[in-house]
């Protein structure tokens, strides 16, 4: 599944592989954008909400906001900015050695653009069934759908190395795809009790995680879908195959990769 990833690199055994080891001058870019991004839009005043997604997106047609609200860190200056970094860090390195360059920022283009583009969608279709959300979706601004689509990638390529939730709860990786969308859900429900439910974010949280996985296990949503589908296909011709088979007494004979016969 991963043969074109480099074999000479990844994480330790059982987890993250921490601060040691290699530093892709990739992941230290992208640190160092969220960093600067933030400290301009905080120095400015807000000088960059028109890189941030919101309802301006599909309302004027600010379509640049689907791929750039990504890269703008979001959030008054705080030790959380920094935790969030770190944790950046630690998953984006393992998850760039583990994908290369190429197919560690093609995950990212396709998961921060889908998870844009269902955070709009909902907002349009919210508009016009009379429902009003906040102009911006501050569940996945910046540095929060960045952390979510590489904790996913991680949780997706090494589903059976351990992660320890808060550095105290050991945890297998893949678990970390229903933990993401469970804080989602949280904090979807604490913007519902302050009076602007943040759906839209919530519902791109969750496009970002199944994105990211439908990219890494199926090589994109588009062919993740024609799988689905053609799972759907099969087991709807066995299920014909199997009443068939009660209705008319044919025995049924599986012959290897020629498939099924009717004797």
């Amino acid at each position: 599944m991963y043969g074109r990833q480099p074999t000479n690199r990844g994480p330790l055994a059982g987890g993250l592989s921490g601060l040691g080891g290699p530093v892709p001058r990739d992941v230290i870019v992208l640190l160092a954008v969220i960093l600067a991004t933030l400290a301009i839009d905080v120095l400015t005043g807000g000088g960059l909400l028109f890189l941030r997604l919101t309802s301006a997106a599909w309302a004027a047609g600010y379509l640049w906001q689907l791929a750039t609200y990504a890269f703008i860190g979001y959030g008054p200056p705080s030790l959380w900015i920094l935790l969030a970094l770190l944790i950046l860090f630690m998953f984006g390195k393992d998850v760039f050695w583990q994908l290369g360059r190429r197919r560690f920022w093609r995950t990212i283009a396709w998961a921060v653009i889908g998870a844009g583009l269902v955070a709009a969608v909902v907002d349009l279709v919210g508009w016009l069934l009379g429902f009003r959300f906040g102009a911006l979706y501050p569940i996945m601004q910046g540095e929060r759908v960045l952390l979510t689509i590489l904790i996913a990638a991680f949780a997706t390529i090494f589903r059976d190395a351990t992660i320890y939730l808060f550095f105290v709860l050991p945890l297998r990786a893949r678990w970390f795809l229903w933990i993401e969308i469970l804080f989602a859900f949280i904090a979807f429900l604490r913007s519902a009790v302050d009076g602007t439910p943040d759906l839209p974010g919530f519902l791109g949280i969750c496009a970002a995680v199944g994105i990211t996985y439908a990219v890494l296990r199926y090589g994109g949503p588009g062919r993740g879908l024609r799988r689905a589908w053609l799972r759907l296909r099969q087991r709807q011709l066995q299920h014909r195959l199997e009443r068939e088979r009660r209705k008319r007494g044919f025995k049924v004979v599986r012959g290897g990769d020629d498939g099924p016969w009717l004797n």
